[in-house]
């Protein structure tokens, strides 16, 4: 009878593990398929459609953003991505393409793309119709977003134009100043020989 009483002890034990076990494990995979939802819904309404009032739904007060431009470690307030997206909608229309979607823990990967037709002359001559690809991660926390990673293929946009200008002008001007020495130096040497 106690072999009885301790072996269905024991088998209790076991089972409330394991269900615990698995209740933990749902418990996960549950708040990973809310995060995913939470991208999602954030790339459908600032960025699919222009819903861009509905930010303050997705993202933290204050987030962190790691980009590819210089915005690297930088914490920003979360009217940030809706003056962003804004920007674009203003300019031209949007189109997203879902590639994928990942989960794990508190983080969310999404690769889609970035299909963007421009209307304006200056994102014509910024950006263009392009498409681009992009992965972002966002850290979730407490059902917002409060870190953002965003990697762009920005090769493939009229943004190089800009930075061929620029690298231009600056070899313009690092030419010029050895260029203006010499001609000042031409006219003292002419001023010395009369």
């Amino acid at each position: 009878m106690k072999r009885l009483l301790i072996i269905s002890l024991f088998a209790t034990f076991i089972s409330w593990s394991q269900s615990n076990t698995i209740s933990t494990e749902n418990t996960a995979k549950s708040q990973e398929e809310q995060n995913k939802q939470i991208a999602l819904n954030f790339y459908e309404d600032l960025w699919n459609s222009d819903n861009t009032d509905k930010y303050a739904d997705y993202v933290a007060n204050t987030y962190i953003v790691h980009d590819i431009g210089d915005r690297k470690n930088v914490v920003e307030p979360a009217i940030e991505q809706k003056i962003i997206a804004d920007r674009f909608w203003d300019g031209g229309t949007m189109h997203l393409d879902y590639d994928w979607q990942i989960a794990e823990g508190d983080l969310v990967a999404t690769r889609w793309t970035f299909n963007y037709k421009a209307e304006s002359f200056i994102n014509k001559l910024m950006y263009g119709d392009t498409s681009i690809p992009i992965i972002n991660v966002f850290r979730i926390k407490d059902g917002k977003i409060v870190e953002i990673w965003n990697h762009r293929h920005d090769i493939d946009t009229n943004m190089t134009i800009i930075y061929s200008a620029k690298g231009f002008l600056i070899g313009l001007l690092i030419a010029l100043i050895p260029t203006i020495f010499v001609f000042r130096l031409r006219k003292k040497l002419k001023r010395l020989k009369n």
